[in-house]
């Protein structure tokens, strides 16, 4: 007899394609929204998209968000107390993305994802990741109500953000393979079907990774429905776990020890390959995500994340004290085994 029910929230509807911005104002409108809309930005997408989507709705107010952190949560929080809006949207990337998910948590109002770059899944996701002080947190809120993704813009995005989304996706591999390791030694609760939406987003992007280029909205869309599929499983598992394991906590790791020096999804593609040869030896799958990541222009190695070996090397080893979560680092890797796990697989040199 089951216990425990289940509450999946999903996005209600998901556009994708070419021009699709001018259907955000329709594709409100099935939600049966009511009130005014205020639609949180930053800068860059105020600056190419802002006017097009206010011209959609009648009394839109704006709130331009020029970082994602607590703080421009609670600025954000004061703004929409203030328009009393009914709905949220974000427009944009990470920045007003993450920042309009929480703040509309806290609101108790809807908000709909109009993303401008992919190179994350949160344009999807039930999570936000916020940064505060030398550290990341991740913060559960609602998943959006509908998401518009519009290719034209996310071809033209800069193609080292979408390169990172893909690099992001990619390490669901290793990620899902340690929340099966949690199952099997410490009982941690799995849902096939998350863990294999999850490992199919990344085998999308590794199988067609020679075809994913800058400016083509071809490549767009994939990416994209590789983003979506990995938000919606996390929102099915009620958690990050099929998006989320020990390459997380390396880049984490990475996050406190070298801030600002590689973007995330990059962090945790690099992190992917040493978690991959953890999990599988020499003859497991590193190699192809290695291959993957080269054939996106994405980092492979230490050097080209921007951070020297004896950070990669710290982070990997002090990567298990970030969080509470089992994975193929528990307990910790010494620093003989780190050094020969990255040397082998070619993310430091010899």
């Amino acid at each position: 007899m089951f216990e425990k029910s289940t509450w999946i929230k999903l996005p209600r509807n998901v556009l994708v394609g070419h021009g699709v911005i001018e259907d955000l104002g329709a594709a409100v409108g099935e939600l049966y929204l009511t009130g005014r809309p205020l639609i949180v930005t930053s800068p860059t997408p105020n600056e190419i998209a802002g006017d097009r989507v206010r011209a959609q709705f009648d009394d839109p107010a704006t709130a331009v968000v020029e970082e994602a952190s607590f703080d421009s949560v609670e600025k954000l929080i004061e703004r929409a107390e203030a328009v009393d809006p009914g709905y949220l949207i974000a427009l944009g990337g990470g920045k007003p993305i993450d920042t309009a998910k929480m703040a509309a948590d806290h609101l108790d109002v809807g908000f709909v994802s109009a993303p401008t770059v992919a190179s994350h899944d949160g344009i999807v996701s039930g999570r936000s990741s916020i940064p505060e002080g030398d550290t990341r947190h991740s913060v559960a809120a609602d998943p959006p109500l509908a998401v518009v993704a519009d290719t034209e813009f996310l071809a033209n995005a800069p193609w080292r953000l979408t390169t990172a989304g893909c690099a992001d996706i990619i390490s669901n591999y290793t990620a899902v393979k340690d929340w099966r390791l949690a199952r099997r030694l410490r009982n941690v609760e799995y849902s096939e079907y998350a863990g294999a939406l999850s490992e199919m987003t990344a085998e999308l992007l590794v199988e067609n990774a020679d075809m994913i280029r800058p400016g083509l909205e071809e490549s767009s869309w994939v990416v994209v429905k590789a983003l979506v599929s990995s938000g919606v499983a996390m929102s099915i598992a009620g958690s990050s776990r099929p998006a989320s394991g020990a390459e997380h906590l390396i880049s984490h790791q990475l996050d406190r020890t070298a801030p600002g020096k590689a973007l995330h999804g990059h962090q945790v593609g690099v992190a992917s390959i040493l978690t991959e040869y953890l999990h599988s030896g020499e003859n497991g799958e590193w190699r192809a995500i290695r291959d993957a990541l080269d054939s996106l222009d994405a980092p492979t190695t230490a050097a080209e994340l921007g951070i020297d070996d004896a950070e990669l090397i710290h982070a990997f080893t002090h990567a298990h004290e970030i969080r509470d979560r089992y994975t193929i680092l528990q307990g910790g890797i010494s620093e003989e085994a780190a050094i020969e796990v990255a040397t082998s697989t070619g993310v430091i040199e010899r």
